[in-house]
């Protein structure tokens, strides 16, 4: 048998194909990782995927599972990483409540101070069925409004690894142009809240 793929691993695997390119549910409710036609089990559609977006959907496929009998946004599979379900930290649940996406972001994805401390692994746990989500919207064409909080949990992950001594290295992997794609995506927005995700992007321990 193959050994085990960490969650770490498969994190900076699929967010190093996208730079190349340009709580959980028991046991008996889990699809496979792949199915019979080797889509992987987040892609309930069959609309082409940007290479990017696919090249990342390729990589999570060994690390993500898929419920039976839930289903989250655009009727994707409520998938799960390590010990977190999407359905858990899904965005639009708090939408019936006034949230905005990037007000839900800022609250649930808040990281600790000394931000060295933060949970790596959880953040980058959260960021995977993010990714995988927004690849199984995008297969059936709903809507993207997850950009927003999927990008500021890149930003996060982003922080807590330059926090910890492990800044990435990519260029599309740094805090600042993480940054500037939660602001673009979250056009819109209170501006206090934009100036929160700033404010965050130059505390970096």
């Amino acid at each position: 048998m193959a050994p085990a793929i960490t969650t770490t691993t498969t994190t900076t695997l699929a967010l190093t194909a996208l730079l190349t390119l340009t709580t959980a549910l028991p046991a008996p409710s889990l699809l496979p990782r792949q199915s019979n036609n080797n889509a992987p089990c987040f892609l309930p559609g069959s609309n082409p995927l940007p290479a990017e977006v696919s090249a990342i959907a390729t990589t999570l496929a060994s690390s993500i599972t898929c419920s039976s009998t839930r289903t989250t946004l655009s009727g994707v599979p409520d998938v799960t990483s390590g010990s977190i379900s999407f359905s858990s930290i899904d965005f639009s649940q708090a939408e019936g409540n006034g949230q905005s996406p990037l007000a839900f972001a800022l609250e649930t994805f808040a990281t600790p101070e000394p931000l060295a401390d933060a949970d790596l692994q959880t953040f980058e746990d959260e960021l995977d069925v993010y990714l995988a989500t927004e690849a199984g919207v995008r297969s059936v064409g709903g809507a993207l409004a997850i950009k927003v909080p999927k990008f500021f949990l890149q930003m996060q992950v982003s922080r807590i690894q330059t926090a910890q001594g492990n800044p990435p290295a990519a260029p599309g992997l740094q805090v600042d142009h993480l940054r500037d794609k939660v602001i673009k995506n979250a056009a819109g927005e209170d501006q206090a809240l934009l100036d929160q995700v700033v404010a965050l992007a130059a505390q970096l321990d």
